[in-house]
């Protein structure tokens, strides 16, 4: 009777709430008391730990999204016209090397200069010598417009690879995954624009050429003209009188 006084007085005071234990030894009995307070702290922090699992789960997502993000970035052009720009490039230059007459050759031209296109005429030379001269500078400059017309037409046959090209590295810009394939389809456009300008480069060197054969042909042949005319005036003392018999 004592027992049961103790647990309702407990019970209405608010000590807590108090459970029957079953122990081993029936004439005692052993209770358990439920702590509120407790209960709270340890849902509190049970609450805080998950939190700072879930930021850890963010921050491990986090760092997952940039390794991909750094995996585009890195990430090569499919596309590639380097092969052709130089084979292109390539072809541009066999045709500029294959300049009929006077080569693009420094020791060529002025070998030439010396024999072909002379400053100035010294003695007289023979009618078929002179033929040979002039018919040599008449088929360099010759050689030289048909050089600089066959360059024109290799860089003309160019423009719709060029145009193929840049169709192709937009559309692989545009579709870039990351900013590596981005920067190399930027290159490569660029690597276009420096070979056309290698393409205008030879174009205007080979058509300079022609203008310079043509020329030193033309000064040539004012100084041929001068030459022969001069070997013309040139008849000796001129009349000599004597005495001439008429009858015997």
């Amino acid at each position: 009777m004592k027992n049961i006084l103790t647990v309702k007085s407990a019970f209405v005071f608010g000590v807590g709430l108090v459970l029957p234990v079953v122990a081993s030894a029936p004439a005692h009995a052993q209770w358990a008391v439920y702590d509120a307070a407790n209960h709270v702290q340890n849902v509190l922090t049970a609450a805080r730990e998950l939190q700072q699992v879930n930021q850890q789960a963010q921050s491990l997502l986090n760092e997952a999204t940039m390794l991909e993000n750094q995996a585009r970035n890195l990430a090569n052009l499919p596309f590639s016209v380097l092969a052709p720009l130089e084979q292109s490039i390539a072809q541009t230059q066999q045709i500029v090397g294959q300049a009929q007459g006077l080569s693009y050759n420094l020791s060529s031209i002025d070998q030439a200069f010396t024999q072909t296109y002379p400053q100035a005429l010294g003695s007289p030379t023979s009618v078929a010598q002179m033929t040979a001269d002039a018919q040599t500078r008449w088929l360099n400059a010759r050689g030289g417009y048909q050089d600089g017309l066959r360059v024109q037409a290799g860089a003309v046959q160019n423009l719709d690879a060029t145009r193929s090209q840049i169709d192709s590295l937009v559309t692989s810009s545009q579709s870039a995954t990351g900013a590596l394939q981005a920067a190399q389809s930027g290159n490569q456009l660029t690597a276009l624009q420096t070979r056309q300008l290698a393409d205008l480069t030879a174009v205007v060197t080979a058509m300079g050429r022609a203008q310079a054969l043509d020329g030193a042909r033309q000064v040539e042949s004012e100084e041929q003209g001068r030459a022969q005319l001069a070997n013309f005036l040139n008849y000796g003392a001129g009349y000599t009188p004597g005495t001439a018999q008429m009858f015997h």
